[in-house]
């Protein structure tokens, strides 16, 4: 799964129907992407989403403090 497909969709939908959802951000991943010939590393891809999804539909969180 990558975090701007299945992650974003996911988390999404379940804000939608009235989840409250906890992202682990560093257990998703995703790849570079192409625009219009134009690069966009992963690092900023993943970096993206998951400051749009932690803005408003989701708690970002890391493994460490989930363990916790």
């Amino acid at each position: 799964m990558m975090t701007h497909m299945c992650i974003d969709t996911t988390v999404r939908v379940a804000f939608d129907l009235g989840y409250k959802v906890k992202l682990i951000s560093d257990a998703t991943a995703t790849r570079d992407l192409q625009l219009g010939g134009q690069f966009v590393p992963a690092g900023q891809v993943q970096s993206a989403f998951l400051a749009a999804l932690g803005s408003i539909f989701c708690e970002l969180t890391t493994s460490r403090e989930a363990v916790r």
